[in-house]
């Protein structure tokens, strides 16, 4: 049997529940040790100083913006190859994997080329005070060299999750975060190279993680291969369909660093101490929430798999099991975080401003992210069965949409607490609209399993 075959097995035959959860551990132990990393860098470099610590989160909001573009190619690539693989086409497989690492990489490039002309623009454009600003430059220096290696890391990560081998991908981000871990102390203060030695570590380990990731999936160990024959294979329409598929991630992500950079804006206006705590409070949260997205990965090959091999029954079914359990996850998180606000945020800057700042807006937070595991799960349905309009239109509503009036409305009324509340107002009314897709969705969704198609289906909202 086929390494191939084994997992179109896997995805075809496995218990829906134990499928999920196996495929969800290693996306969930790779993303928690991600986000440890970062609570761990930001307590380092929370070491010097509120205006280094408010760096962070400013620096944070550009990395966002490289990671739009390694899932853009990461999700595109790998929902078409998962579908493909559930129609038994590993030639479409190996060369979309090929172009999404290499479209994926050379946009990496590009971000590099123009972050270093317009370095100090963008800097004030992410939201920096003139404080935080030469931190901020020092470390934002080193992510940019990194930039290619972190876009095509993450491409390659979420490639392999689609193939149903997320343990694979997470062996590479886990390598890379553990060292960035260790070599923060190490050039931050056993080479007293201070924030500078922090951007280094962060690129060092991107470019572990890289060749890791790289070496697995040139080998067989993968469903699908990148080889250099097949860049010429990759023609316009490939790459084409790759990012269309991908857009909403890219879109997420994007939204995402335009409302961090919105949020460090307003922030600013009332001091470092505001953009700190805003900034722990982002990194802490998603922490537990990350646990509850790792099921959400864990469904995506599913869905994706079974949908090209028209096994619709098993796509509901997934989603069911998906919502439930990550609303599980989410809660208990949530309840603890809303307990132990402040001395959660006390744990990384030992600041009463900042504490009081993080501490108010977590609790609000941790209270409206129980909404948020059927949006999310909703969001990855429709991505990964290529239902592109949709998937770009519920993250533009979760990721932005609604936010960023909510974000201007509440803190012209209310001043730094509209600030705090913008968030949980925009993620609680995304809740019932999100619904409504779910619901058109399974009702357009044919009944009975089918056969697969040998072609994509025409695009559906």
């Amino acid at each position: 049997m086929t390494g191939q075959n084994k997992v179109g097995n896997k995805l075809a035959d496995t218990p829906i529940p134990k499928l999920i959860v196996t495929l969800s551990v290693p996306s969930v132990i790779s993303m928690l040790i991600t986000n440890i990393y970062n609570l761990v860098d930001t307590a380092f470099v929370g070491k010097l100083g509120t205006s280094a610590s408010g760096a962070v989160g400013i620096v944070f909001g550009f990395m966002a913006i490289i990671q739009a573009f390694g899932f853009m190619f990461g999700q595109g690539a790998g929902s078409i190859i998962s579908r493909s693989l559930g129609r038994n086409d590993r030639e479409n497989a190996d060369v979309n994997a090929t172009a999404g690492f290499v479209g994926s990489f050379v946009f990496g490039l590009l971000i590099t080329l123009f972050g270093f002309i317009f370095l100090d623009d963008i800097i004030m454009l992410l939201g920096s005070t003139e404080t935080i600003f030469p931190y901020a430059k020092t470390y934002i220096s080193y992510i940019l060299v990194a930039s290619p290696f972190m876009s095509s890391s993450l491409t390659m990560n979420n490639i392999l999750r689609y193939e149903g081998k997320a343990n694979l991908g997470m062996i590479g981000l886990m390598t890379g975060a553990i060292l960035n871990m260790i070599g923060d102390p190490i050039f931050m203060f056993g080479m007293d190279m201070g924030i500078s030695g922090a951007g280094l570590s962060t690129a060092l380990s991107q470019l572990v993680s890289w060749v890791i990731l790289l070496m697995i999936k040139k080998k067989k160990k993968s469903s699908s291969r990148i080889t250099f024959r097949n860049i010429r294979k990759a023609n316009g329409m490939v790459y084409a369909n790759i990012m269309t598929t991908g857009f909403p991630s890219l879109l997420r992500q994007a939204l995402n660093s335009l409302t961090t950079v919105m949020l460090n804006s307003q922030c600013a206006v009332y001091g470092d101490a505001a953009v700190a705590g805003m900034s722990l409070v982002s990194s802490i949260i998603f922490f537990a929430f990350s646990v509850a997205l790792g099921v959400g990965q864990g469904f995506q090959p599913v869905s994706a798999y079974n949908y090209g091999a028209g096994k619709y029954d098993r796509v509901r079914k997934g989603f069911r099991f998906t919502c439930v359990a990550s609303e599980g996850i989410i809660i208990v998180g949530c309840v603890i975080l809303f307990i132990f606000a402040k001395q959660l945020v006390g744990l990384f800057r030992d600041d009463a401003e900042v504490i009081e700042v993080g501490a108010r807006a977590l609790k609000l937070q941790s209270i409206a992210y129980l909404a948020l595991p059927p949006c999310m799960t909703t969001e990855m349905l429709y991505q990964s069965t290529g239902r592109r309009i949709g998937a770009a239109v519920l993250t533009a509503l979760r990721s932005g949409l609604l936010f960023i009036p909510a974000l201007y409305i509440l803190s012209n009324l209310r001043g730094l607490a509209g600030i705090q509340e913008a968030l949980p107002v925009s993620l609680v009314l995304s809740a019932p609209l999100t619904i409504i897709f779910a619901i058109y969705f399974f009702k357009k969704l044919p009944k009975n399993n089918q056969l697969p198609n040998s072609v994509e289906e025409e695009e559906e909202v």
